[in-house]
């Protein structure tokens, strides 16, 4: 029987959930480096895709929270725990206005992510025409040659 474990806005089962539980919790206590914890909080935000198209959304303009809400098939308090969740990342912030709270992309964020990310570049891309030349090759000269 797979065990539930609350925690951000769900419960989650089975084994990773205890292992997201157990790295929240660590981050939470500062276990964790900061650059971990921080690269944890972005990319589990980024992994929904309402809040990508958010974070899509706000690479315009400003926006009220409501008309962030506007496209989505979802409630107002879902979309304010998903902006609660892009702002504990640091991908967005927010302001009231007056009345209105407003939410503003913080591209900022995104540089330790980057930073990390761009250490995979330095591999380039596998040239499969090179390949199958040399794998071709390589098999012409190890066919042995018929002797009559």
């Amino acid at each position: 029987m797979a065990q539930s474990v609350a925690y951000g806005f769900g419960v989650r089962t089975g084994a990773f959930a205890i292992f997201n539980f157990v790295v929240e919790f660590r981050i939470a206590l500062g276990h964790l480096p900061y650059m971990a914890s921080t690269l944890d909080t972005v990319f589990a935000a980024l992994a929904d895709p309402t809040r990508r198209q958010i974070l899509t959304m706000l690479l315009e303009d400003d926006m009220a929270v409501t008309d962030v809400a506007e496209p989505f098939d979802m409630s107002l308090a879902a979309i304010s725990k998903h902006l609660v969740l892009l702002a504990n990342a640091g991908l967005i912030s927010q302001e009231k206005r007056g009345r209105v709270k407003w939410c503003k992309l913080e591209p900022d964020a995104l540089k330790d992510a980057s930073v990390w990310m761009q250490a995979f570049g330095q591999f380039e891309a596998i040239n499969l025409d090179a390949f199958e030349a040399f794998l071709e090759q390589e098999n012409l000269s190890t066919t042995p040659t018929s002797q009559e």
